[in-house]
């Protein structure tokens, strides 16, 4: 159980750009950062206007002079303050994820960024490079992941508890867009516009999402093909997609399927990941994120309850108040920030390695999750045929 220990020698000096007044996504990442005293917040740009801007940081208590009109005076001047940030979040919208994330590298930065990275992998290998060659982190925003069951989770496929994996089911399928209302807001009006999303809808902003979480689970499959086709049945959405069914084979034989969709009427988020092994059966579900399914073939069904002391060493390391009291979204995203802290050190020591075995969703995520995304916009735009993955 956490007891308020710091895991990490000193706060890490923060950041931000975007994420600014009514951003529900900047209220996440900073209470998350925030929530365990990893990270101080020192320094932000927060809106396209600078006087709003301005006025949201001082509101959260930064000093008015390091409340910058945008990100390239923001990295200019804290590069010459003794005490200037050491790392910056990122939460704008897709279209600024590469200029900004590059230019954070280049000025010695650690980055969390939001999904996706980039538009095109070729992007996204790039930013790749240049992390390495700065010895910088990067952490890509698959927030889920940091839930403890998905670490439990892990630890039954890798174990072998399930057997062999034979089938890989996946969906994130919300209804909360059936009907067109980005025509009254403005936080989903970028997201079906090409020219701010990118090539996909919700298969960039949600599908990655489960994907990454799959892959957490399952880190030993890799994809061989994929097929996928996409509609937009609000048509003004056209070309982006807000429904997709993606089927995919892995090496090795496995299979695997994701339902994403934005038109699921009635729906909450029903992201759910079922790995199905020759033995068992586990399945994950982000609306009761404290419970693992898991199904023994021939046997009662079982849930397996966060905080208990049966589960696994992983899933039990970053407990904050034992079994029974529920945790949620805020704890799931701490836990990632809590990872970035202890990984941004570890790079800022010259000794990543000191880190172990510790995962994350880190650069090489963010690279696989726009490789995802290009390769489906291919299949599907070919007429949802089979693709090589490449």
């Amino acid at each position: 159980m956490i007891m308020g220990d710091r895991k990490t020698k000193a706060a890490i000096r923060w950041g931000v750009v975007g994420g600014g007044k009514g951003s529900q996504i900047g209220y996440v990442h900073r209470s998350a950062a925030l929530r365990d005293g990893y990270f101080t917040l020192l320094a932000g740009a927060f809106d396209i206007d600078p006087d709003r801007g301005a006025a949201f940081g001082e509101d959260l208590g930064l000093d008015p002079d390091r409340c910058y009109a945008d990100y390239k005076a923001m990295f200019a001047a804290e590069a010459q303050r003794e005490d200037g940030i050491r790392a910056v979040t990122i939460a704008t919208p897709n279209n600024t994820h590469y200029a900004i994330t590059k230019a954070a590298l280049e000025h010695g930065l650690h980055v969390v960024c939001e999904k996706p990275l980039t538009f095109t992998t070729a992007e996204a290998q790039e930013l790749e490079r240049l992390a390495r060659d700065q010895n910088r982190v990067v952490g890509v925003a698959y927030g889920y992941s940091g839930h403890q069951m998905v670490a439990q989770a892990r630890q039954m496929v890798t174990s072998g508890v399930l057997g062999a994996i034979r089938l890989v089911n996946m969906q994130f399928a919300h209804g909360f867009h059936s009907a067109p209302v980005e025509e009254t807001s403005p936080g989903v009006k970028w997201r079906v516009d090409p020219a701010f999303a990118g090539p996909s809808y919700v298969l960039g902003d949600l599908a990655t999402h489960p994907f990454y979480i799959a892959e957490v689970m399952a880190p030993e499959l890799k994809i061989k093909r994929l097929l996928c086709a996409r509609q937009s049945f609000v048509k003004a959405r056209a070309p982006l997609e807000d429904n997709a069914q993606v089927m995919i084979e892995y090496e090795g034989g496995a299979f695997g399927s994701l339902w994403v969709s934005a038109v699921n009427a009635g729906a909450m988020h029903s992201q759910k990941v079922r790995i199905v092994g020759e033995k068992a059966s586990i399945e994950w579900w982000d609306e009761h994120p404290n419970q693992l399914r898991y199904e023994v073939q021939g046997e009662p069904p079982r849930v397996l309850e966060r905080g208990m002391p049966y589960l696994e060493a992983p899933a039990l390391a970053e407990d904050r108040i034992g079994a029974g009291h529920p945790e949620g979204l805020f704890e799931a995203w701490a836990n990632l920030y809590a990872r970035f802290a202890l990984a941004m050190e570890a790079h800022d020591d010259r000794d990543p390695g000191r880190v172990g075995e510790m995962w994350y969703p880190d650069v090489r995520a963010g690279v696989e999750g726009v490789r995802f995304v290009e390769n489906c916009v291919r299949s599907a735009d070919a007429g949802a045929v089979w693709v090589e993955y490449s």
